[in-house]
C-alpha cells in the first residue's frame, strides 16, 4: 500500500477538486514550536497527503499517518508484532469462513459525540466501495458479495450498496463474501475499514476539511503545504490513549532540510532518516536512531504482456539469471547502509515464520552467482535487444542510487558495459499511469507495503490472476488454485502452508525478482522518549511521551 506499487490511480474531477483543499483553513497554531504553547505536543516531519482524508481513499504513508491517530476500527494491528487484535469488535462468528456476523462493542463514539454503531461500518463501507465515489481504497471491499454491481470493471453501477453487506441491529451486521476467506476478520484494522459518522455524509465538504473520527486524536486544523494540528482527545475511550498532548506534522518537501532541523532542536521526530544521512546518524543521534524491521518489499516486477517477456519456460531462466546477477548484500550495505536486508523470499520477516516469512525460499536464484547468472540469460535467449531497461520514477532520489547499482551489478556480472540501465520517469504518478496502464517495455520497480500482516497480502494481490495489483499482468492457474484452497483453510496453519505453496510457484517462475527487505527509520529529539515505529514503519505517536 502507501507509498508502494499496488493503488489503482483513478483520479476523477471530484477527488482532484477535494485534494486541492482537503482539511484546509483553520488556525494553523498549536504549540512545540508551531506557535500558541503546548509543550507537551510532537514536533514531526510529514509530507501532504496525496488524497482527502477518507478512509477508503487514503491509500499512501502520509495521509495513513493521519488516518492512524484519528480512526480506530474493528481490528487494530499490535504496534510491536503486527497481531491483528479485536478493537471495535466484540466478536466475529461464521460456519462456512464465507458469511460473517460482526458485533460491534458499545461504548464507543466519535469526537463530536455520535455513537459507533453497525451502521457506521456498513455506510462507510458502501460508500467507499462505491463507483461514483472514487475511493483509491475501493478494491478493498471487492470480496464482499455484490462489489461487481456497485464498482464494475466498466459502465455504470447498478447497485448503491454492496448486496452482502447489511446491518441487522445496532451493533450487529452481517458480511457475505464472494468467496471462502477464512482470515478475512484479520484485515480489517486497515484503514478502509474505518467506521464513519452520519457526519461524514450529511455535511461531506465541511467534514473532508475538518476530518471528525474516533481515534485517539482529533484535527485542530491543517494548512496545506504547512502543517497539520492534532490534538490528545479527552474523551476517547480506548485503552490505547494518547500519552502527548498532540502532534504537529510539519510538512518537509526535502527530508534532508527535516533532518537538519531535527539535529539543531526544531524538530522532535524525522520519520524517514535521508540516504545521505545514514552514515553521519549514529554520531548525530546515538541512540535516538532507530533502524527497524517492516512489512516492506523491493521488487523487480515483469511486464508480461510485452512479447519480449513471455511467461515460458525460457523466459523464466532470464529472469532467473537477472536475479543471479544482482549483488544485493554489496547494494544493501553501500547504498543503503544496511537499512535493507537482501530477500530470499516474496513476504516479509516481520511476518514471522509462524505467520508465513520463509527465509531462503528463493533459493540459490536471490544468490549473486556471476557465472550461472550468463549460462542461464543465454539460455533463455539473451537480453531482449540486447539490454535490460530498468524503469523506476526518477521524483525520490534513492531510487536512481538503487537502480543504478543493481545495473552495474549487472552489467559486471553479465561482462557487458551495457547490459542493463536505469529507464527513469519523471514523477511517481506518471510511473504509476504507465504501469497500470500495460506501458512499460522491462523490468520495474515495484515497492510493496503491507496493508495488513497475513501473507496472502503479499501474494494474492500482485500475483493472482486480474488481482489489483498485478500490474505486470501475470497469470498462473496452479497458482491461483492454491491461493484459493489457503483461502478457505479454517485452520491458520494449514492456510499458511497453502499460501507458502503458492509461493513456490510464483519462485519456480520468477514471476517478479525480490530484491530486499526494507526497515523503517526515525531520528528523535532528547525532548521524547518512548519513540517506536510499528511493522508498517509508521511512528507509534500516541505512545511517545515529550519531556
Amino acid at each position: 500500500m502507501r507509498g508502494a506499487s499496488h493503488a489503482k490511480w483513478a483520479a476523477g474531477a471530484v477527488a482532484v477538486a477535494l485534494a486541492a483543499t482537503a482539511c484546509g483553513g483553520g488556525d494553523d497554531s498549536g504549540g512545540g514550536g508551531g506557535g500558541g504553547g503546548g509543550d507537551g505536543v510532537v514536533r514531526s516531519s510529514w509530507g501532504d497527503p496525496q488524497n482527502p482524508l477518507e478512509p477508503a481513499n487514503t491509500n499512501e504513508v502520509q495521509g495513513g499517518k493521519v488516518m492512524d491517530m484519528i480512526f480506530r476500527g474493528l481490528k487494530r494491528y499490535d504496534p510491536k508484532t503486527g497481531k491483528a487484535e479485536d478493537m471495535l469488535a466484540e466478536k466475529f462468528a461464521t460456519k462456512d469462513s464465507t458469511t460473517f456476523t460482526v458485533t460491534v462493542k458499545d461504548g464507543w463514539t466519535f469526537s463530536n459525540g455520535e455513537k459507533v454503531t453497525a451502521k457506521s461500518f456498513v455506510d462507510a463501507w458502501n460508500y467507499g466501495a462505491s463507483l461514483k465515489n472514487n475511493q483509491k481504497n475501493a478494491y478493498f471491499f471487492g470480496y464482499i458479495e455484490g462489489y461487481e454491481k456497485v464498482h464494475p470493471e466498466s459502465g455504470k453501477q447498478s447497485a448503491d450498496t454492496l448486496s452482502g453487506l447489511k446491518a441487522t441491529g445496532p451493533r450487529t451486521f452481517t458480511v457475505k463474501l464472494n468467496q471462502k476467506f477464512s482470515t478475512w476478520p484479520e484485515t480489517l484494522g486497515y484503514a478502509a475499514f474505518a467506521p464513519l459518522p452520519q457526519a461524514f455524509f450529511k455535511n461531506h465538504a465541511a467534514w473532508v476539511k475538518k476530518p471528525v473520527g474516533n481515534g485517539p486524536y482529533t484535527v485542530r486544523s491543517y494548512r496545506k503545504g504547512s502543517q497539520m494540528s492534532l490534538r490528545k482527545w479527552a474523551k476517547y475511550p480506548g485503552s490505547d490513549k494518547a500519552r502527548n498532548d498532540g502532534v504537529d506534522l510539519k510538512v518537509y518537501t526535502d527530508n534532508n532540510t527535516a533532518y537538519t532541523d531535527l539535529t539543531a532542536g526544531n524538530l522532535d521526530l524525522v520519520d524517514d532518516v535521508p540516504a545521505a544521512q545514514l552514515r553521519n546518524v549514529r554520531a548525530d543521534l546515538g541512540d535516538r536512531y532507530l533502524n527497524t524491521p517492516a512489512g516492506i518489499i523491493q521488487t523487480l516486477a515483469f511486464p508480461f504482456y510485452d512479447k519480449d517477456w513471455p511467461d515460458d519456460a525460457k523466459g523464466a531462466k532470464l529472469r532467473k539469471g537477472l536475479s543471479m546477477a544482482i549483488n544485493r548484500k554489496q547494494i544493501t550495505e553501500t547504498i543503503f547502509q544496511k537499512t535493507r536486508t537482501p530477500a530470499t523470499d516474496w513476504t516479509s520477516p516481520v511476518l514471522g515464520e509462524d505467520g508465513g516469512y520463509k527465509p531462503g525460499l528463493c533459493g540459490d536464484a536471490c544468490d549473486y552467482k556471476p557465472a550461472e547468472a550468463r549460462k542461464l540469460v543465454k539460455e533463455g535467449g539473451g537480453l531482449p535487444g540486447g539490454q535490460v531497461k530498468i524503469g523506476y520514477n526518477a521524483d525520490t532520489g534513492s531510487h536512481k542510487d538503487w537502480v543504478d547499482a543493481v545495473c552495474n551489478s549487472i552489467n559486471k556480472a553479465l561482462g557487458q558495459s551495457k547490459a542493463c540501465v536505469g529507464n527513469p520517469t519523471g514523477t511517481f504518478a506518471d510511473f504509476r499511469n504507465k504501469t497500470s496502464q500495460q506501458k512499460m517495455d522491462g523490468p520495474f520497480r515495484a515497492g510493496w507495503q503491507m496493508d495488513y500482516p497475513l501473507i496472502q497480502n503479499f501474494l494474492q494481490p500482485l500475483y493472482y490472476t486480474n488481482a489489483s495489483s498485478n500490474d505486470g499482468k501475470w497469470s498462473n492457474k496452479e497458482f491461483d488454485k492454491l491461493v484459493n484452497e489457503a483461502n478457505a483453510e479454517s485452520d491458520a496453519a494449514a492456510a499458511v502452508k497453502k499460501f507458502q505453496q503458492a509461493e513456490e510457484v510464483v519462485r519456480d517462475n520468477m514471476a517478479a525478482i525480490p530484491l530486499w527487505y526494507q526497515n523503517g527509520s526515525a531520528g528523535y529529539s532528547d525532548r521524547v522518549s518512548d519513540v517506536a515505529l510499528n511493522p508498517f514503519s509508521v511512528p507509534v505517536y500516541n505512545e511517545i511521551k515529550v519531556g
